[in-house]
């Protein structure tokens, strides 16, 4: 599967957040994070900017590190000549 779940479990792991704990700020049942968690189910679009949000309100430096894991490489690539 996608990228954001394998940034999505680096950063829950690295700043000791739970997968319920992202649930229960995003508002979602702890069943879809697992999925993202265990890369069974890529996030929408759209829930890649609310486990950001989400994030933020729980640690603003495990937001930074989720959005720098899952788009450093596209932000990359983007920004070169």
């Amino acid at each position: 599967m996608g990228k954001a779940g394998k940034a999505l479990k680096q950063v829950l792991e690295t700043y000791g957040i739970s997968q319920n704990r992202l649930a229960v700020t995003m508002g979602i049942g702890r069943s879809t994070v697992h999925y993202w968690f265990n890369e069974t189910q890529d996030p929408s679009a759209e829930a890649v900017t609310e486990i950001i949000a989400a994030l933020q309100k729980i640690n603003e430096d495990a937001a930074k590190d989720f959005v720098r894991l899952y788009l450093g490489q596209i932000a990359d690539e983007a920004t070169e000549p």
